[in-house]
């Protein structure tokens, strides 16, 4: 479990780093919410290509030696951001992401099975929950230490005419942070290939002789649940900043963690009540009504109210991921590598959905932009309600 803690803390801290990457690289690179937002686009999109390929490589090389695999591509990914850093350059930015986010995806396929794998799969979201715990926290860490490293002395420029030799200097304050972490990602390399972490096994019985994953209704529909969950969470979690800033206020690179906050509260809750006072369907259902009441509270409320708002889907969205790996993967024996690599490429929406959210958002407004929200909850409850429980077409 410690491994596993210190492997969902690496994603929290990756993942969450575009938060106040955004609103950062708008400003350094002049660019729209809609281009800011392929940051998020070049990232997720990785789950989307590579989950597939990744899962062929666990089942050949093994779960363990998977994470080795993807700490090392994602260690690669870190050192692109130096010549992307040191040239200002759009391009290497978004080859940098997509690279991170290729390595990301082989870890999460291996690690999620893994956490379901430990014990009671009735008590798997707990398990989720308390992993969830450790990935949020670094997302409040992430944009905290991202403002206090890159934008502490922000004022001195002003940022509504830099100059070209502003904006390098700006963009060079990333190279230090991402050697550091290209450093630790190839030093837990090592870490994992001498942990005890074992191989897990999956037996197989008669419902496992279909052979194409797609013949399971209760994977594909949670694939489309995830992809709409991770489109909201990471509109929740990275156009908060865009919003502070569209409302003057201050410290905007920061605002991811005060969303990354609520889910760490939101995963805590998750920790004592699932399984013995919540069912993980219940608890499904719940985020997603919650969620839907909160995008009233953000469309309904202005300024600061209604970007608090904003961070409290932070709240609603804490317990859907952690509810529905254990319902997705139940059933599935030998096949939950293809399940779970069919469940990451639903994280693309994280890469679809902000960039929609930007698209809304420079035709009317960014507050608007979170109606999109309805339809990710909208679907999410429908998985909750009934179809979680399909088991043939």
């Amino acid at each position: 479990m410690i491994i596993l803690g210190i492997l969902f803390f690496i994603f929290g801290f990756v993942t969450w780093l575009n938060g106040s990457l955004i609103p950062f690289l708008k400003l350094i690179l002049n660019l729209s919410d809609f281009e800011a937002l392929f940051v998020t686009f070049s990232f997720y999109i990785a789950y989307v290509v590579m989950a597939l390929p990744m899962s062929y490589l666990l089942n050949r090389y093994g779960y363990k030696n998977g994470m080795m695999m993807g700490l090392a591509i994602m260690s690669v990914g870190s050192l692109l951001f130096i010549p992307a850093a040191l040239y200002a350059t759009y391009s290497l930015f978004l080859t940098a992401l997509f690279t991170l986010g290729s390595g990301l995806t082989i870890l999460q396929t291996a690690s999620n099975p893994f956490v379901v794998a430990l014990g009671d799969k009735k008590s798997a979201a707990k398990r989720i929950s308390i992993m969830g715990i450790i990935n949020k926290t670094a997302g409040v860490l992430v944009p905290l230490l991202f403002t206090a490293l890159i934008f502490s002395d922000i004022n001195s420029f002003d940022t509504s005419h830099l100059t070209q030799l502003d904006k390098d200097a700006l963009a060079s304050r990333l190279i230090t942070p991402y050697l550091i972490m290209a450093i630790t990602l190839f030093g837990l390399i090592g870490l994992v290939k001498f942990s005890n972490l074992k191989e897990i096994s999956f037996e197989q019985d008669d419902a496992q002789k279909r052979t194409n994953i797609l013949a399971y209704p209760q994977v594909v529909f949670g694939a489309i649940a995830l992809f709409f969950y991770v489109g909201i969470e990471v509109i929740a979690g990275d156009t908060i900043g865009l919003y502070g800033a569209s409302l003057g206020l201050q410290n905007y690179t920061m605002f991811t963690s005060i969303t990354m906050v609520f889910m760490v509260v939101g995963y805590t809750l998750g920790v004592f009540l699932i399984p013995k006072f919540l069912s993980q369907e219940k608890a499904l259902l719940l985020s997603a009504l919650f969620g839907m009441l909160f995008l009233v509270g953000i469309l309904n409320t202005y300024g600061a109210l209604s970007l608090f708002f904003v961070a409290t889907l932070g709240l609603s969205n804490a317990l859907i991921w952690p509810s529905i790996w254990p319902l997705a993967l139940d059933g599935l024996g030998k096949h939950t590598a293809q399940g779970s690599a069919l469940l990451i490429m639903g994280i693309a929406g994280g890469a679809v959905l902000p960039l929609a959210f930007g698209k809304i958002a420079d035709i009317s407004s960014i507050k608007y932009a979170y109606t999109l929200g309805f339809i990710c909850y909208g679907f999410i409850l429908y998985y909750a309600l009934s179809a979680h429980k399909k088991r043939s077409w």
